[in-house]
Order: structure tokens, then sequence, then C-alpha cells
């Protein structure tokens, strides 16, 4: 990493070079973001996980540009053509389009029209007219016919040919068009003829055009999967193709000839002007608009694909942090019709211990015996809480279990399936339950991800879950190295019980993986409960290295020694027990007192590698060592009034639960099948840009129903003024 690459890092996220440098070289001697950013907070500044992230993508962005520099001048060293002028511009470029620009003359080419043209010996003619020699170009031409070349307009179609490569080719024309382009092109897309009727989702874009720069992510990924499915066509191009020619001749003619029509150069269709005018305007045609076209396609779907992976991770982030029931014994159901309720019955621990089926809707209609089941099991198995999943059926059964009478109160919760059904057929789901089918599984799911969320919600592929906006039309590689980050991030925000924690869990915990994550689950099968954090060092493989990334986000409830339930990191804990006696107490007893703690002046404990930053954090998890950082869950009762979308009257205001945030609104679950969209302009009576400026994933809300479409199932529902 050079100086350079730290600077231009530096000015482009607002912050200090040593903050770059320091945090570059953390993450070099294999420290992770969550580490770096709890731990180290004095070498890097303080920067959040956010931050860190930042630094590291552009990183390895300079890092990948540095390798391709090297590629490039080597690649022209070989050619014998390498300058020291066009060294130093290559090694001083750091825009990646720009690089290929300097390239694109260099490198290999396929067999293209130009080529065919040169092996006709038609070069130096090309040469000629772009010299803009006096003669006509007829005149210039006639020394190049032979056999391969018969004809005058053969020569000069050829030499045209050349002509047009070469300025397709020219670095400073490329990047007049691409600014051009990022500035005025505009998008725009056609229904396919004949297809109007398959086309009906994207009827809004059957004749739509828009600033390319200034489309909002979701049209532009709406519009770029309509063309993909075969019922669109599209073009990006600024609306006057006259003018980007003209921009183009100040690049070709000197100011010398004047304009295209001076008198100082012969005219007419044989003049060399207007040979080269012709071969621009085929370059512009066939050569550079498809390709900057091309790129600036590329480049506004990796922005769009930027915007709608914010948007995924940032809902899935707050997915997995949801609220968390804790250990209770639950009953879970996975509502169903004609195959029927599957019942599970969980332990505190999210063990099985029991599965049944119930029958209590149509076709068959066993509500009595339904009931008398659910009765008994919820008395044998002294269950605390009944999960109803909220796919098909699941509000019918919802109301069935709230009209049966239990001898003592049971709270009733609604709980997302989305993605159960694929865990269910998963590798893990086998894994854990064997002698189970898919049914029983699917239930587990929904009852283990009531009691936390976190744990269960890991297990499953994140596309699954149905928090997205688009995600499987994005960069599949960059939207799993973000989630996989934010699953990372709130897995160590929360931290990890060691000994309940199942491997799938462990694999996300700072400086472990599937590996390290199996040996710990392998060592608690032989050798029981980890009693400390220091056991760790025993697991096989867990290396210093582990060690130190991974044990301040391991919890041990109960522990021996207090601090091993804590996010305070083993390095640290001597500078507790000297706190502790320097105001003659035990660790424990600085736990459990606030009044000791405040005894504790922390100016004494400031170090070379230790201040305030740490020292506050210390003092803060001291507070509350191993409480979990999320909110407690609150049951949302939806309304009685409606059960299908036939039931809704415009102006009715009814409670529900988001569901899912995109950057055009936010759809909400109001109880029935189908859930309501809330456009981001009726969210509040403000202006807000996005709707997580005041909504998160699963908030309870009160909406207004705005609209009904029944045919298109869409509801339009609005929280302005309710």
């Amino acid at each position: 990493m050079t100086t350079k690459h730290i600077t231009l890092i530096a000015n482009e996220l607002s912050l200090n070079e040593w903050q770059i440098e320091q945090t570059i070289q953390l993450i070099n001697d294999g420290g992770s973001i969550p580490f770096i950013s709890r731990y180290r907070k004095e070498q890097t500044g303080s920067l959040d996980e956010v931050q860190i992230g930042s630094i590291k993508l552009l990183h390895e962005k300079y890092v990948e540009l540095a390798k391709r520099k090297e590629a490039i001048i080597k690649s022209i060293e070989e050619q014998g053509k390498l300058t020291e002028e066009l060294r130093k511009e290559i090694e001083e470029c750091y825009e990646p389009n720009r690089l290929e620009d300097l390239y694109l003359p260099y490198r290999p080419k396929r067999r293209t029209r130009a080529s065919v043209a040169r092996e006709k010996g038609l070069e130096p003619l090309a040469s000629l007219i772009a010299a803009y020699d006096r003669r006509e170009a007829s005149v210039l031409a006639e020394p190049y016919l032979n056999d391969q070349v018969p004809s005058i307009d053969e020569a000069l179609a050829g030499a045209r040919d050349i002509i047009a490569e070469d300025i397709s080719e020219r670095a400073a024309i490329r990047a007049g068009l691409r600014q051009r382009y990022q500035r005025e092109a505009l998008m725009s897309s056609k229904v396919v003829k004949s297809k109007e009727k398959e086309a009906e989702n994207f009827r809004n874009y059957f004749d739509f055009k828009e600033l390319l720069h200034k489309m909002p992510s979701h049209r532009l990924l709406a519009i770029l999967r309509g063309h993909a499915e075969g019922f669109l066509t599209i073009k990006a191009e600024p609306e006057s193709v006259d003018h980007t020619l003209a921009l183009m001749e100040q690049c070709l003619f000197p100011k010398e000839m004047g304009a295209l029509g001076s008198h100082s150069f012969p005219e007419g269709a044989q003049s060399t002007k207007t040979q080269v005018k012709m071969a621009m305007e085929d370059s512009y045609k066939r050569l550079l608009h498809p390709s900057i076209e091309n790129e600036s396609l590329n480049a506004a779907k990796e922005k769009a694909d930027t915007d709608a992976i914010k948007v995924f991770a940032n809902n899935l982030s707050q997915l997995l942090l949801a609220s968390p029931l804790g250990q209770k014994r639950v009953l879970a159901i996975d509502p169903g019709f004609r195959t029927g309720c599957k019942v599970v019955c969980l332990d505190a621990q999210g063990n099985l211990l029991h599965n049944d089926t119930i029958y209590p809707h149509p076709p068959q209609n066993e509500r009595s015996n339904a009931m008398k089941k659910i009765v008994n099991i919820v008395e044998s198995y002294k269950i605390e809480v009944i999960a109803v999943g909220n796919g098909t059926a699941g509000r019918e059964t919802e109301h069935f279990i709230k009209k049966i009478s239990f001898p003592h109160e049971i709270k009733v919760y609604v709980v997302s399936e989305d993605g159960a059904s694929v865990y269910s057929a998963s590798p893990i789901a086998r894994e854990e339950f064997p002698d189970y089918d898919v049914t029983v599984r699917g239930a587990v799911s929904i009852g283990r991800r009531i009691m936390d969320p976190l744990a269960e919600l890991v297990k499953i592929d994140p596309k699954a879950i149905g928090v997205g906006q688009y995600q499987h039309d994005v960069d599949q590689r960059r939207l799993k190295e973000s989630l996989d980050v934010t699953v990372e991030h709130c897995v160590n925000h929360v931290g990890v019980n060691l000994n309940t924690a199942s491997k799938h869990l462990l694999t996300y915990v700072s400086g472990l993986g599937p590996q390290l994550a199996q040996n710990i689950v392998d060592f608690r099968s032989q050798n029981g409960a980890f009693q400390s954090r220091t056991q760790l060092k025993k697991v096989k493989r867990l290396g210093e290295k582990a060690f130190e990334q991974c044990a301040g986000f391991l919890r041990i409830p109960d522990a021996a020694y207090p601090l091993d339930n804590s996010a305070v990191h083993p390095e640290r804990y001597p500078l507790v027990e000297k706190m502790a006696s320097d105001i003659k107490s035990s660790v424990a007893e600085l736990l459990s007192n606030e009044d000791l703690r405040k005894k504790v002046v922390l100016s004494k404990y400031i170090s070379e590698d230790v201040g305030m930053p740490t020292l506050l954090d210390i003092m803060d998890e001291l507070a509350k060592p191993g409480r979990d950082p999320r909110a407690a869950l609150k049951v949302l009762e939806f309304s009685d009034e409606i059960s299908c979308m036939e039931d809704l009257r415009i102006g009715m205001i009814i409670p529900g639960i988001v569901t899912n945030i995109t950057n055009f609104g936010a759809f909400v679950d109001i109880g029935i099948k189908q859930d309501g969209l809330v456009h981001v302009s009726q969210v509040v009576d403000k202006y807000i840009t996005h709707p997580d400026e005041v909504l998160r994933l699963h908030q309870h809300v009160k909406v207004k129903v705005v609209q009904v479409d029944i045919e298109r199932q869409r509801i339009q529902l609005s929280m302005r003024g309710v």
C-alpha cells in the first residue's frame, strides 16, 4: 500500500491518514472488523465497523488496481511500445476506466474490420487521410489498389475502418464521451411488440424515459429485469447525437482547419476531412456508443446494486437483531389447511420434545379434537408460549388458538415463516434432525425464531428471508459478501453463549470460521461445558491469534470468573483487577456495586496501549455485564375486523407490523395474506428520502387503508395523520 493510496482513501472517507494506515496494518495482521472496532479504538481513532469496512474495501480496490497496472505495463513492454511518458501516465492513473483507456490501443485484439484492412496494406492510406492530406482521397487511394483491394471505394472503406478504430481507442475522446453520458444519458425502455400481455408487471416502463444518473435503484433494476426477461428493449444515450459528434469533432479536427466547412481544404465526398468525418460517425455508432453505453449501464447498475444491497443489509441487520423472547418452553405451529397444522414442542434450550399434527381447518374441520390435543400438549410439556407461522392458514390458526381456554395465561405470537422451508430442506436441518421430515423441521425453525431470531436465522441463506429489494438481480458475489459482513456484525454485537451456540452461529464469531466452530462443538461434546474462556486455548487448532480475536465475543453465563460473561476482553482482565484492588474490592463486587465503580479514577489507568475509549467501554460493560442489547419482544394484536382483502374499507385504520423496507416504501403485515405498501411519501407528514429514517423492521404501526386492488392483489396504505 503506497502513501498515495492512503491519501486517496483518507480523502474519500474524510478521515486522517494515520487512521487509514493503522487500520490497514491491523487488518493485515489478521484483525477482524468487529475486533478492531471494539477492542482497538486507540489505534483507529474509534472508527466504527462501517468505516473500517469501507477502508478494507478501498484498500483491496487499490491493491487490485496496482496489480492491474503492473500487468498492463508488462504487456506493453513486451510489445516494445512502452515509453517513459506512457509508463508515468499509467503509474499515476487511479481511475480504472481511464487506465483501461490507456491500455486499449495496446490490448491484444480479436480479428476486426480494422485488422482485416491492415492485413490488406491500407494502414499507410489511413494515416494519410487522418493527417488531412490536401489531395483528394481517391487520388491517395489509387496506389493501394490490388487483387485484395480492387476498387477505390473498398480502399477508402478499409482506411475508414482503421481510422474509426483509432478514434475509438483515443483516451481523450473516450473520457469526454464518458463524462457526457454520465451527465446526459437518457435511459429509455419500450415494450417488445406482441409481448404487452406477458409484460403486464412492467407496464410502467412500456414507453419510459429518464436521465440515467437520476434513476432510483429500484426503477433501474426493474427495467433491467424486464429487459433480461425479454419484455423490454432498452437504450442509454444522450438525446442529441449531433451534439455528441460535434464534441468529437473538436478533438479530431485541428483548430487551424476551422469548421468542417472551411474553404482552405478540398471539400466533397473525396476530401480527407469528409472521410475522417465518415469514419468518426461510424466509430461512434459502431464502436464508441456500444462501449460507452455498456460502461454507463454497468456503472449505473453497480450503483443501483450498492443501494439495493445496502437496503437488504440494513433490513437483515434489523431482522437478526429483532427482539428475542429468551429461554421459554414453546409450542410452535406451522399452519396448513389440507395437510393440517404441524405442531412441535421445544424446551427452553430449543430442543425438540414432541411433534404432532392437528386438522382444525377445512376440509377436515376436526376443531374439537385439535383443541383437546393442544390443551393436553400445553399441560404435558408445561408450555409457556405459542408461536404461529404467518403463512397459509396462519391467521385462521391464530384465531383458533386464541379461542382455546388454557389453565394459565399463554401468550400467542405470530412469527414470520420466510426461509423456514429453505431451512427445513437444507443440509443443516438434515444434520440437526435426521429422523424427521421437512414439516417438523420447519415448525422447529418457527419456534426457535421467537426464542432467539439471531441464533436461528444464521442457518438460512439471507436471500431466502424475504427482506430485500431486487436481491436476485444484484451482483450475487457483492451481495453475499455484504450479507456475511452484516451477519458477522450482528452476531458479535450481541455476543454468543459459548456453551449453547450451534456451530453455525459460532462460525460468524470474530476469528473463528467453520472449522474452529466445529472444533469448539466437538470439545464441548467430549469435555462438557466450558468453565472459562481460557479453556478455549485447549480447542484443537485454536491458537493465540484466534483466541485474541474471538474471546471477547464469547460469553459463559454462571462462569466462576465473572468477567467471562462480559464483553471485557481477557487481555484487559489484569486492568480490571487492578481497578478493583486499588479501591479495596473484588472484581465481583465492582460488577455488582455502582458506588464502588464511581470510585474508579479512569485517568490513572491510561497507558500507551489503553486510552479513554477502552476504559469507558470497560466501565460500561462492568455496569451491565452480559446483558443482551436487544429490546424485549412485544405481542401485536391484529384487527379482528379483517381476515381477507375483501374485508378492507377505504379509510379504515388498523394495526400492522413492518415486514420489509425498500427505497420506495415499506411493506406492512396487517394480518391477511397480502402485505400492504406504505409509499415513502405516505410515511410521515414531512419530506423524507428513505423510509428507514422513520421506520424499523418489525416496528408496530397504525396504518390507514388508502386503496385496495383485489384483481392485482395490491393494498396501498398511509401512516400520515394516523
